[in-house]
């Protein structure tokens, strides 16, 4: 990747703050909020490469982060962030955020996006976010019923018993979320079966409590959701995990089993139509870093998040050759091919500013933080403008 060098005394004429940070090499960004160490300080925003050499001596800092296309750049070692040497691990975010909330003990982590609220809004001051969405999906697409309870679309599971791993878990919020706000079914009008107990939830550190008027349970050991549900004891499931560490129960295989089946007939069908509607490409996962260590190094930060960048392009640009051999060889419309300039894996808050402040909304809402927070409260000063 070659890099194109900008003055620091400031950018292209006529580019925005956010167009300069994405182009430029190197630049100086002044952190938004006066009077505090993280971010006050000067940050030079340097575009990491595959090759790249540190410009000043590197600092020692411990990553965690989830097993995808995305992340690989950083941890086989092809994108590094100026200054900045990682030692990185890669962990199931079940196990990764649980060790995070509980211990502290990464530098650097992907963070559930819900828990983050929730400890945020409860006053934990430990993390400081990075607009950055490694992992997204359509929760609700993955919504598995019984076929024998007459579950034909998502109205039919008021009154009906459904179990979730954490209740608190970012893609059970969005689920919840999207019912209620799509198809006018509430928290409420569900009777809930959790089935992580409070050592090996995320809640359990963060003090989760049943909202009031929630109709809630908790799945005794030995059983798991997916036992229960071909017992026939719960009507359906917000997800079923078999690829959970922390939870050392016997996970049984649900597919191709006729008594199961997903709620949506066509997922595929319904994330489009989701997305079409709002725009929205639920995004589980950000990014955080120790607000201890941001305040030795406030730099740290957008180089960070310019490696994270770099990582994606890095990951999605063979998956765009490919594609574009096809609209070459004319084997899809020509015409469609502005469809490779578009990113579904935005980072930054301006790209995501709806998503956000609408899961926001939905924690608020569903009563999981005490208060409707704001991004200013949760992002690094210096990308609330990209």
């Amino acid at each position: 990747m070659k890099v194109t060098n900008v003055a620091r005394s400031g950018g292209a004429a006529g580019m925005s703050r956010r167009e300069w940070l994405y182009t430029a090499g190197t630049g100086s960004l002044l952190a938004l909020t006066p009077g505090r160490a993280l971010a006050a300080a000067q940050t030079a925003a340097l575009a990491p490469t595959a090759t790249a050499t540190a410009t000043r001596d590197t600092v020692l800092l411990s990553m965690c982060v989830s097993d995808n296309m995305r992340t690989l750049p950083l941890r086989d070692g092809r994108v590094k962030p100026d200054g900045i040497n990682l030692a990185v691990s890669t962990i199931h975010p079940s196990e990764m955020f649980w060790r995070q909330l509980r211990f502290a003990e990464f530098d650097i982590s992907e963070m559930s996006w819900s828990s983050l609220l929730i400890a945020v809004s409860q006053g934990d001051k430990r993390w400081v976010g990075l607009p950055v969405f490694t992992s997204r999906g359509f929760p609700h697409t993955g919504i598995l019923v019984r076929s024998d309870r007459g579950i034909e679309t998502p109205a039919d599971l008021k009154g009906k018993k459904i179990g979730v791993p954490e209740y608190q878990q970012t893609s059970a919020l969005w689920s919840r979320g999207i019912l209620q706000h799509e198809f006018g079914v509430t928290p409420l009008d569900i009777e809930w079966y959790m089935e992580r107990t409070e050592e090996l939830s995320h809640g359990g550190a963060t003090g989760f409590q049943p909202p009031a008027g929630l109709k809630f349970h908790r799945i005794e050991p030995p059983e798991n959701i997916g036992t229960m549900l071909l017992d026939g004891k719960i009507d359906g499931s917000l997800l079923y995990l078999t690829d959970v560490n922390l939870v050392d129960r016997s996970r049984v295989d649900l597919r191709n089993r006729p008594e199961i089946r997903a709620l949506f007939r066509d997922p595929v069908a319904e994330g489009a139509r989701y997305y079409k509607k709002t725009g929205f490409y639920p995004a589980n996962h950000c990014v955080v870093f120790k607000r201890d260590v941001l305040e030795k190094y406030p730099w740290a930060a957008l180089n960070v998040y310019k490696a994270f960048i770099a990582a994606k392009d890095l990951a999605h640009q063979p998956g765009r050759e490919i594609a574009s051999t096809y609209f070459d060889l004319d084997l899809l419309p020509r015409a469609e091919r502005r469809v490779l300039d578009v990113d579904p894996f935005p980072y930054g808050v301006q790209s995501n500013r709806a998503m956000l402040e609408a899961l926001i909304q939905y924690s608020f809402e569903q009563g999981l933080t005490r208060r409707k927070l704001t991004l200013e409260e949760v992002f690094y000063p210096g990308t609330l403008e990209l």
